[in-house]
């Protein structure tokens, strides 16, 4: 690493000096600008859009637009003589809390060496940030622009990450901020339990970028000559779910089969849900609610089949009995003995 600028942290009477390093870079793979059929670079000439003619750098100036066509042309000596007092130092301003600063305010991200003698001071002040468990506001010039920043402990080495302005965070201006949408209890519930299912601790490198490796892949193949094998086509997303506690629930089954548990322990962690609750409260319900007119529209259909059922039974077993006694009657036959026998009587 080269050191990008070196001065001083200073904080009361203790002066550290010290190198800067850059502590992020970008691994986007950068390309040129070519013409197609030779592989040429293309350049750009500096030109006066005035008189047309190029400019070297030694003749270019920065100009503010005042608008109208007016311009404002300021040169490095006006620069010079501005008032940065932290040109050469990282100001400590105060100590405060980390969590009391907003990460949408982090801006770069750089080391701090000792230089020379410095690494005693240096190593006190950062086992005195751990043990206070506080970070350092601070001030430094940096690229000839002032900038608020904070320096604090990572791996055991100071960090020095430059802050944007209040000023320079904007103000989130939306129409739905000023509607009043509720969100219901059981849909909170199933967001809370999807939450609870993707739940798992932060690891860096675990993480990948897989378009640059996808897009190196090829470059390797066009230097090698090799066939450029399209990647696997990604499982599509499914359609969004118009119903907002169908595509929780949706989703929840996916993010634990995803974690590779058993079906039936998803079933009982979604029984074991507040939603689970809310539905056996529900049934559970006083006389007067839906629940009773439900429980009813069930039991009529219920009745009317019972009786339904009963009353061809009951018609089939008549009506072989009379059948039967049709049968028997003309069995019955008529003597002599019983003629006489009925005079008689």
């Amino acid at each position: 690493m080269r050191a990008i600028w070196k001065g001083a942290v200073s904080f009361g009477l203790v002066s550290i000096a010290v190198k800067l390093f850059s502590a992020t870079e970008e691994k986007d793979i950068r390309f040129h600008q070519v013409h197609r059929t030779d592989g040429g670079r293309i350049k750009y000439k500096r030109t006066c859009s005035i008189d047309g003619e190029e400019v070297t750098y030694d003749d270019i100036a920065k100009g503010y637009d005042l608008g109208g066509g007016e311009m404002v042309i300021l040169t490095d000596e006006d620069f010079a003589e501005l008032p940065l007092t932290t040109s050469r130092a990282i100001d400590v301003l105060q100590f405060v809390p980390a969590e009391q600063i907003d990460p949408l305010l982090f801006a770069k991200a750089y080391y701090l060496e000792p230089e020379g003698q410095a690494a005693k001071p240096y190593v006190l002040l950062r086992d005195a940030l751990t043990e206070s468990d506080r970070v350092a506001i601070v001030k430094v010039a940096l690229r000839q622009r002032e900038q608020l920043a904070t320096l604090r402990v990572h791996d055991d080495v100071l960090v020095l990450n430059t802050m944007l302005w209040p000023d320079e965070v904007r103000t989130p201006d939306f129409g739905f901020l000023d509607e009043e949408i509720e969100t219901r209890p059981a849909e909170l519930a199933m967001a809370s339990s999807l939450i609870d299912s993707m739940a798992g601790s932060f690891k860096a490198d675990e993480f990948t970028d897989n378009y640059r490796a996808a897009l190196q892949e090829v470059i390797d193949a066009k230097v090698e000559g090799r066939e450029i094998v399209a990647p696997e086509e990604a499982e599509e997303a499914p359609a969004a779910a118009v119903d907002l506690m169908a595509a929780l629930k949706a989703s929840v089954e996916r993010a634990k089969k995803a974690r590779g548990e058993a079906p039936e322990e998803r079933a009982r962690d979604i029984s074991a849900t507040p939603i689970s609750a809310a539905k056996s409260a529900a049934k559970k319900a006083p006389s007067g609610t839906a629940t009773k007119s439900t429980t009813a529209k069930k039991a009529a259909p219920a009745k009317k089949s019972a009786a339904a059922k009963k009353a061809p039974a009951a018609k089939a077993t008549a009506a072989p009995a009379k059948s039967t006694a049709a049968k028997k009657a003309p069995a019955k036959k008529v003597t002599p003995a019983t003629k006489a026998a009925k005079k008689s009587a």
